[in-house]
């Protein structure tokens, strides 16, 4: 698996950083974020399952997973921004590319999880092309005793789960340090780890698609509906903003640059 700095990618053409995931399948790249964005981020986190717990019980079904984070503080937001992960997410995905998911991905201390199931994050297998890649965050340390992400690099065009046996040959599992990140075709089969420690191990994850897919939620009515204001152009097309369906004629005759459907985002 490739083991890069962010600061290397300048080193790289835009091509050469898409064939990092299409070919390879997966990447970890180092010092994503840094220390105090961890910090923000890890705060806003535990705010948003504390009031998760609070609106849903401790026995909700996605009890550790918090959706839909850009409506959950302003650090998520600012995290969309991130150069490194948009110029990943556009130069294997199009420059139209945009959210699909949005969410934590947190491993409660002395278990495990529903993501402990050998899983892909996108059900399409299309031969020879990326529909969707994911970005998992690091808060906390990956290794094996905090239930780190165990993954198959290069099983991103079997379209069969391996078995238990054959994943542990095949799998890896990254140590990652606070702000780093796997990056990763979502066709890898993958699993979390087990957490052996008496600690949260808490991540940030993102699903990232082309610009004609589906999201998990309607972001832009979502945010809208929240009074979320002052996003840059760049946040609003990553979030989806330019590829919404007109709901009458009226929006459908607006001027190019005013629709919700705008032409170019392939």
């Amino acid at each position: 698996m490739l083991d890069v700095r962010a600061a290397d990618l300048s080193q790289s053409t835009d091509a050469e950083v898409g064939d990092f995931i299409r070919k390879g399948g997966a990447m970890v790249l180092r010092e994503v974020i840094d220390a105090g964005t961890v910090s923000s981020l890890k705060a806003a986190l535990r705010q948003a399952l504390d009031e998760d717990d609070a609106r849903y019980g401790r026995d909700y079904k996605f009890r550790a997973m918090v959706h839909a984070l850009m409506g959950r503080g302003p650090a998520f937001l600012e995290l969309l921004g991130n150069q490194t992960i948009r110029r990943i997410s556009k130069a294997v995905l199009g420059h139209g590319c945009i959210v699909h998911a949005y969410n934590s991905s947190s491993m409660p201390p002395g278990t495990t999880n529903y993501s402990r199931t050998i899983h892909v994050d996108s059900p399409r297998l299309v031969p020879g092309y990326v529909t969707n890649i994911g970005v998992t965050l690091a808060l906390d340390p990956f290794n094996a005793e905090t239930g780190g992400m165990e993954i198959m690099p290069l099983s991103f065009e079997s379209s069969v789960a391996p078995d238990e046996m054959a994943f542990q040959k095949g799998a890896e599992q990254p140590l990652l340090a606070p702000g780093d990140a796997i990056i990763f075709n979502a066709r890898c089969w993958h699993r979390g780890g087990v957490n052996r420690t008496q600690n949260w191990r808490h991540a940030v994850s993102m699903n990232i698609c082309r610009s004609y897919m589906r999201q998990q939620f309607d972001y832009p009515r979502m945010l809208d509906q929240l009074h979320i204001n002052g996003l840059d152009e760049d946040r609003r097309q990553f979030l989806g903003y330019y590829v919404r369906e007109p709901s009458s004629m009226a929006e459908f005759l607006l001027p190019a640059e005013q629709r919700l459907y705008r032409p170019g985002q392939e």
